[in-house]
């Protein structure tokens, strides 16, 4: 069993956005800029949106982070997001989630512009990125598709079992994988939590990969996988003693594994990473550096 280790993947990643950034902004042009507005006070967001500012740092970006009151009304987020989307300095713009029950997630996702949508959330782009088009892809998925490209893990031929339907992670990178990108063309098998059992294991010992995201610890059990796949969870869970476990039983499940991502240090830090390219695309476009 070898560890897929987001965190030496990300660094390397965010290590070569920094050197492009370098030589723009030697050649004359201004810093890449991710603008993050963080609605309220929930703690995993707060430790999400710290670990992303930090990265742009550490990639050589510009960051704003814009914090709100829980109460804020929809219109007046609408607003600013539309006084964002219409300042050419800023590239890339992140509406943290989720947002307080009385402001529509979907509303706030289809208001930001596609060409700084850099979680790849709005329609626009994941319409193109399922048609296989040049777009934002979703953070997540598209960080699960860098982790194992830097590893050299084949995907192309392979059986890839998704479990978990989340417009953030599961349906994202079904579509990833099974299209004709620079990382796919496995076949791919969508499942969820309403899968039956039976037919989630026969599924998923047959799966050469295995990509569970369904926020349930330990949900997969050593039993449900073959020897010699490869894992990927994508869970963060909070027990109630305080640590911090994924949606697999890391310690038993490592035992059949050639490779299996940590939790933390797996997939988390891969979403960051992603959101760095995404916002140096961006920046690119923005230049017609591409």
């Amino acid at each position: 069993m070898k560890l897929l280790d987001g965190k030496k993947c990300a660094e390397s990643l965010v290590a070569d956005i920094a050197r492009k950034v370098a030589g723009y902004v030697e050649s004359g042009l201004r810093k890449p800029h991710m603008t993050v507005i963080l609605v309220g006070e929930h703690a995993p967001s707060e430790s999400y949106v710290k670990s992303k500012i930090k990265s742009c740092g550490n990639a050589g970006f510009e960051s704003t982070l814009l914090r709100f009151p829980e109460t804020i009304r929809e219109a007046e987020l609408l607003e600013k997001i539309a006084e964002i989307n219409a300042d050419q300095t800023t590239d890339g713009l992140i509406v943290q989630l989720p947002l307080p029950r009385h402001i529509n997630q979907q509303h706030i996702i289809n208001a930001i512009s596609p060409e700084k949508d850099i979680d790849g959330f709005h329609p626009a782009n994941f319409g193109r990125m399922t048609l296989g088009q040049k777009a934002f892809r979703p953070a997540t998925a598209y960080g699960i598709c860098k982790l194992l490209q830097f590893y050299e893990i084949p995907v192309r031929g392979k059986h890839c079992v998704v479990i978990g339907r989340s417009n953030i992670v599961g349906k994202p990178i079904s579509i990833m994988l099974s299209n004709d990108f620079d990382i796919g063309n496995a076949t791919v098998t969508l499942t969820h939590i309403e899968t039956p059992r039976e037919l989630l294991l026969d599924e998923t010992r047959r799966a050469d990969i295995v990509i569970v995201a369904v926020g349930i610890p330990g949900f997969v059990t050593e039993d449900m996988v073959k020897d010699g796949a490869v894992v990927i969870d994508v869970g963060i869970n909070r027990l109630e003693d305080g640590r911090i476990v994924g949606d697999v039983d890391f310690e038993n499940v490592k035992k059949k594994c050639s490779w299996i991502t940590p939790v933390p240090g797996g997939v988390g830090r891969m979403t960051v990473a992603a959101l760095m390219i995404n916002t140096l695309m961006a920046y690119q476009n923005n230049f017609d550096l591409v």
